[in-house]
């Protein structure tokens, strides 16, 4: 048995925990065992449970891989991660969900597969797998191929009702998408101030003012509606407007938001350019405030990255032609607890959105709390311990992070079932699993 001494919980508790056979064995004062770390000072927080990651592999492994994926992950206190399925091929059916698993054993984490809905997928071959969810059902053409019609999604939201499964879904309606625009900077038409064709704008915030905030909160309100009627329960991703978290839970919905939407806006995007291009985009600094208000008291249920690197070149291009998508992996954490250090959320709050509300929404129940007998997935940080985030330090493949220059606490150690697998300087070998398996 070995323990961790005199750490500070979530909930200001001190107390030591004590590690067997990748289990939390007792959480307690003056526990026996050989002494793992001395944590007096420091944080002990339940590993944080990524829901939302685009590792890439297979097709697109010159952007990230589950090996480069999940040390990146493990760095940043990450210890559980669920894929999304717009990999090459989309994870549609069963075979291409038993291929991405084959990658996944590469990973230093835990890790779940998201199924993906499309015209061509399989759900009598999907639903036999563990699967978390059927993972970003888009009600807009986000990607290029993940796209579908009402009809399809309602008929997803009652497979998965009748199979008890989660559907996670992106919430952009692509008919309120702005075919003519105000001026850079403004985030809603007034009615007054000139407008122009959205394509004919080249600065980076002119895809934030394309795909309106009005956009999501419509399609969070219609895919809670048709879930809701069919039974099935609903989770949607990366809501970056407060509007669209009050819609989410106005329905019976659970929500997640990402720390792009929580730390940077649109005032960010002259210094970003088309390394801030997104799906969602980022909103304006008031919509953040708005935001991130709601991560504090306790409206947002889950902060997941939405993981989703492209090469420096790849970014590179005009804003119409770069790729959508930012790391995030393993800065999330470490803005979060930075945040706490700071004050602007409690530490408890930390630890519901990053581990204890993810396990409850997708059902891991020896995940996301430091409890007795649940997985041994622990993450030590000093929050005294800040520094600044250079994408040259991180561990993605790809190399950047739109969150140069911020500030973050990184763990000292992040353990996964018991298993030390970063310990501030380097990784240590260990076989993330299949969490549902």
């Amino acid at each position: 048995m070995r323990v961790i001494r005199n750490a500070t919980l979530a909930d200001g508790r001190v107390r030591d925990v004590r590690i067997g056979d990748g289990r939390i064995d007792a959480v307690g004062e003056d526990l026996e065992g050989e002494t793992l770390a001395d944590a007096t000072g420091k944080r002990l927080l339940p590993g944080m449970i990524d829901a939302h990651v685009h590792f890439r592999q297979p097709g697109y492994e010159h952007k990230e891989t589950w090996a480069s994926g999940s040390r990146s992950a493990a760095a940043g206190g990450v210890t559980t991660v669920v894929d999304q399925p717009n990999t090459d091929p989309p994870t549609v059916t069963g075979a291409a969900f038993d291929e991405k698993a084959e990658y996944a054993a590469d990973s230093l984490v835990d890790w779940g597969v998201n199924g993906g809905v499309t015209a061509d997928w399989d759900p009598g071959s999907l639903f036999d797998r563990p699967l978390f969810a059927l993972g970003e059902v888009f009600l807009a053409d986000s990607t290029g191929d993940m796209g579908i019609d009402a009809e399809l999604f309602a008929d997803a939201c009652e497979r998965a009702a009748e199979e008890d499964v989660v559907v996670t879904v992106h919430a952009e309606d692509a008919d309120l998408f702005a075919e003519s625009v105000p001026p850079s900077g403004t985030d809603t038409a007034s009615g007054d101030e000139p407008r122009a064709d959205a394509k004919s704008r080249d600065d980076a915030d002119a895809w934030s003012a394309y795909r309106t905030a009005e956009a999501e909160e419509a399609a969070v309100e219609r895919a809670v509606g048709v879930g809701g009627n069919v039974g099935a329960t609903v989770h949607v991703a990366h809501t970056s407007t407060p509007e669209g978290v009050d819609a989410a839970r106005a329905g019976g919905a659970t929500c997640e938001v990402t720390p792009h939407h929580l730390f940077l806006s649109r005032e960010d995007l002259d210094e970003l350019g088309t390394f801030g291009r997104m799906n969602p985009p980022l909103r304006s600094e008031e919509r953040r405030e708005a935001l991130f208000e709601r991560l504090a008291d306790g409206k947002v249920d889950v902060v997941a990255t939405d993981h989703a690197p492209h090469t420096r070149e790849e970014k590179d291009a005009s804003i119409w032609d770069a790729p959508s998508g930012v790391p995030g992996v393993e800065t999330a954490l470490p803005l979060l607890v930075q945040a706490a250090s700071e004050g602007e959320l409690s530490f408890e709050r930390v630890r519901d959105v990053t581990a204890a509300n993810p396990a409850d929404v997708f059902d891991l129940p020896r995940k996301g709390r430091i409890e007795e007998g649940r997985d041994a997935d622990l993450v030590l940080v000093d929050p005294d311990a800040s520094r600044e985030i250079r994408g040259g330090d991180l561990h993605s493949k790809c190399g950047w992070t739109p969150f140069e220059g911020m500030a973050g606490v990184f763990p000292e150690l992040t353990l996964v079932r018991g298993t030390v697998v970063w310990d501030g300087e380097g990784f240590a070998d260990h076989d993330g699993e299949n969490v549902r398996a």
